[in-house]
C-alpha cells in the first residue's frame, strides 16, 4: 500500500503504511542522511523521541514510528506479540531501503532487541533502559486489572498499577507522582496500546543469554538513578551483548529522554556518527 501523507507539520510529515498483517501504521519523517528508526516505549506515541529528533534531524533521517496499538496507528491482532512488532520494524525497513540505525526507549528498547536478534538489517542499535526484568505469566493478572480499572475509568489507578507491578517504581517516588497529578481523571487514550504491550510482555520471557546473538555495536543507556532492577538488569544484558558501550547519565533516571534531550541526543549522534 502507498504511503499516505495525512498532514505536514514543523515536526515532520506524517504519513503510514499498511503492515505484514495488513495494519496500518503511522509515522513521522524528518531530516537528511543515514536513517534512523525511532521506537517509543509504553504510553507513548510519535511524541515521545521528538525532543531528540529535533536535534539529531541536521545529520540524521528519522523514521518515528507510532507503534500498533497507539493513535494513530492501528492496534492490529490481540493477543500482539514482540513479532507483530519485529514485522513492523521490518515492513519499515523495506519502505527505507537500505539498512538503518535502530533506536529504543524502554519498551521500545525491548522490540528493538528483538528486532535486532531475528536478523533484521541493522547498522547498529541504541537502547534506552530496555525493562527486560517485566516479562512472563506474572504480568497476566496486571493486564486483567488493568483492563478493569480503564472500564470503571479510573485512570489515576490504572497509572499507579503500571508504575508499580510493571515499572516497579519505588513506593516513595510513587507518592510523589501521585501527589502531582491532576485532579481531572483523564480518558487513557494510550490504554489500547498498554493492553497490547502487557500481552507480549507476558508472553516474553527474561532470558538475558538469547541476546548473545545480537552481534551489531549497541550502545546501552542508563540512568545513574533509575531503580531497581533496572540497574542489574542492564548491567547482565551489557555482560551479554557481544559489542556493546555502556552509557550512564549523572543525576537521571529513566525519564532523561525527555529531561534532558539534548544530553541523551548528543550521545546518540556520538555513537551513530563514529567511523
Amino acid at each position: 500500500m502507498p504511503s499516505v501523507i495525512q498532514s505536514s507539520e514543523p515536526s515532520g510529515a506524517f504519513l503510514s503504511f499498511e503492515s505484514f498483517d495488513g495494519t496500518i501504521i503511522g509515522y513521522r519523517q524528518i531530516g537528511s542522511g543515514p536513517p534512523v528508526i525511532l521506537v517509543h516505549g509504553s504510553g507513548g506515541g510519535l511524541h515521545s523521541w521528538q525532543p531528540v529528533a529535533e536535534r539529531l534531524a541536521d545529520r540524521f533521517e528519522l523514521w518515528s514510528p507510532a507503534r500498533r496499538g497507539y493513535a494513530p496507528s492501528q492496534s492490529g491482532r490481540s493477543p500482539k506479540r514482540f513479532a507483530d512488532e519485529v514485522g513492523d520494524i521490518k515492513a519499515l525497513i523495506s519502505r527505507i531501503g537500505r539498512p538503518v540505525h535502530l533506536v529504543g526507549m524502554s519498551y521500545g528498547a525491548t522490540v528493538a532487541l528483538h528486532a535486532a536478534a531475528g536478523g533484521l538489517a541493522l547498522r547498529s542499535l541504541v537502547l534506552w533502559e530496555p525493562p527486560l526484568y517485566a516479562a512472563g505469566e506474572e504480568l497476566t493478572p496486571v493486564l486483567s486489572r488493568y483492563e478493569e480499572l480503564i472500564l470503571q475509568g479510573d485512570r489515576l489507578q490504572a497509572d499507579r498499577l503500571l508504575a508499580e507491578k510493571v515499572a516497579r517504581v519505588p513506593a516513595a517516588l510513587l507518592d510523589l507522582m501521585d501527589g502531582g497529578e491532576p485532579a481531572d481523571n483523564e480518558p487513557a487514550t494510550d490504554a489500547p496500546g498498554w493492553c497490547r504491550d502487557l500481552e507480549s510482555m507476558a508472553a516474553d520471557a527474561v532470558d538475558m543469554e538469547r541476546w548473545s546473538v545480537v552481534t551489531v555495536p549497541t550502545l546501552l543507556m542508563r540512568g545513574a538513578d533509575t531503580w531497581q532492577p533496572m540497574p542489574e538488569t542492564l548491567g547482565r544484558l551489557a555482560t551479554t551483548l557481544p559489542d556493546v558501550t555502556l552509557t550512564t547519565f549523572p543525576g537521571q533516571m529513566h525519564f532523561a529522554p525527555s529531561m534532558v534531550p539534548e544530553v541523551v541526543a548528543a550521545e546518540i549522534a556520538r555513537f551513530l556518527s563514529r567511523p
